[in-house]
């Protein structure tokens, strides 16, 4: 890759107006792998000129045109998909494995889920003698962070070309390689000038000058809800649509009936996948008081077989954690559930043993939470487990709703309407039944301070399209 220090702007990789640089860690060896450039006020302005000057064309683009590119984009994709793997294993410590086969992979995945809604989607309404159009709602801001950066790339570029906006994007400055990397797909695919730009920088600094751009319609935030919040306050002076997609808690609900051997095993794993960096990982897992130790026991026997380690090592289960600015807030939040009184059932603070450099999390699991502790409230992002009980169904549904967070759930249950009936009731934007994966073509997005807005699929696009209503359109000439 040859454009670390360069930005992409209007079809064009140009040098920044600034001197200010920060170097790419590798967080499995906290060695140096790049320096990319941070932009500035003035960086920003000359691609919100350049996507403001696109739209003009772009929006008038048609359905068949837009098909087009999200094809060839995708053909480009594919064929670069281990280059992509290489990088995201590079950035940000994920394991080989997970990288090629999941990682990667999503990007396809959201460009195909935004390629068959767009060939699907109507755009158009007729009420009585009303026309009522959905249309590209403009200049996108984007901004992404670095736990699945592909995926959070893709899943908010795909949507916006979809519809006919123009965008611009400040990828992660922690994860930036992937994002340059699909710049370089996207030109190469045809994205016509000023469609799609890219600026590197920092949240202060490019994040807040897009937030509070008077020449952005819309932005679409993943993060942090603190960092959300500012976005949003940011994009209040213009009264821009502001989406947002941020932390979670959610819960795990094992109903007695469950199998445990195997809702336990999952749940454990799940949560430990991507080395915790998930905001709909199952970090809190409800079961009944009366079965509290076995499953800590099973949920024991399990983390045993997660191994930390280098993406590279054929035996690594998960990586380590992107930053050391992470790695010491997760510590700091182990620390505070030994002090609150938790009992640690495996791992704890420090890095696993063994493991002398990088920012390696033991997998850690505490069981007897109560729900006033630290460690049941607070987003950990990382290998933590809290095992919590409770009393009864209705009790464990209080409990699961018991958040400020409303981005995921879980229910288990041997009886499906029971699972059913109970995921009714959790205050979240998605629940998963008895194991249910994620599917491309639905809605993932959160309630209360998980954020708002949805993505994926064709509910990703309305986020990104205007509604207007022309009265009077079928009237009789």
């Amino acid at each position: 890759m040859s454009h670390e220090k360069q930005f992409y702007i209007n079809g064009q990789w140009v040098e920044p107006k600034g001197d200010r640089t920060v170097d790419v860690i590798n967080p499995a060896t906290e060695e140096v792998v790049a320096t990319i450039a941070l932009g500035n006020e003035e960086d920003v302005n000359i691609a919100v000129a350049a996507a403001r000057k696109a739209f003009d064309t772009y929006s008038q683009t048609s359905r068949e045109e837009r098909i087009a590119l999200l094809e060839r984009i995708l053909e480009i994709y594919q064929r670069r998909s281990e280059e992509f793997a290489q990088a995201i294993s590079l950035e940000m410590g994920a394991p080989a494995k997970l990288s090629k086969y999941a990682q990667a992979p999503s990007g396809t995945g959201h460009f195909a889920a935004a390629l068959k809604a767009l060939k699907e989607f109507e755009f158009e309404e007729r009420i009585g003698n009303t026309l009522v159009v959905k249309e590209p709602v403009g200049v996108c801001g984007l901004i992404t962070p670095w736990n699945w950066p592909i995926n959070q790339l893709a899943c908010k570029i795909a949507p916006a070309l979809a519809t006919g906006c123009t965008m611009v994007l400040k990828p992660s400055e922690v994860a930036p390689l992937s994002a340059l990397l699909l710049a370089e797909v996207l030109d190469e695919a045809g994205v016509p000038a000023g469609v799609f730009n890219l600026v590197n920088g920092d949240g202060p600094t490019v994040g807040s000058t897009m937030s509070a751009h008077p020449d952005i319609d819309m932005m679409s935030f993943t993060g942090s809800t603190g960092a959300g919040r500012q976005v949003m306050k940011n994009g209040a002076e213009t009264i821009k649509r502001v989406a947002l997609e941020l932390g979670g808690k959610s819960a795990n609900i094992l109903l007695d009936d469950a199998n445990f051997e195997k809702t336990v095993a999952h749940g454990v794993m799940s949560c430990m996948n991507n080395s915790g960096q998930s905001c709909n990982a199952p970090t809190r897992l409800l079961v009944p008081n009366s079965r509290m130790d076995e499953v800590a026991a099973i949920a024991k026997a399990v983390a045993a077989k997660v191994k930390a380690g280098a993406p590279d090592a054929p035996d690594t289960t998960i990586g380590p954690v992107v930053s050391k600015a992470q790695w010491s807030k997760i510590q700091d939040l182990i620390a505070k559930g030994i002090e609150e009184g938790a009992n640690l059932v495996v791992g704890g603070t420090g890095r696993p043993e063994g493991l002398d450099k990088g920012y390696y999390v033991q997998p850690t699991i505490f069981s007897h939470v109560t729900t006033d502790m630290t460690i049941a409230r607070e987003e950990i992002f990382g290998p933590v487990l809290s095992i919590i009980g409770y009393e009864n169904e209705e009790d464990a549904i209080r409990i699961a709703n018991d958040t400020r967070y409303g981005l995921s759930g879980y229910v288990s249950s041997a009886e499906l309407d029971r699972a059913r009936n109970v995921a009714r009731q959790i205050r979240t934007g998605m629940v998963h039944l008895n194991g249910a994966p994620l599917d491309n073509n639905a809605p993932f997005g959160g309630y209360k301070e998980s954020g708002n807005g949805r993505e994926w699929g064709h509910y990703g696009f309305e986020d990104f399209l205007e509604v207007k209503s022309i009265f009077g359109y079928y009237a009789e000439k």
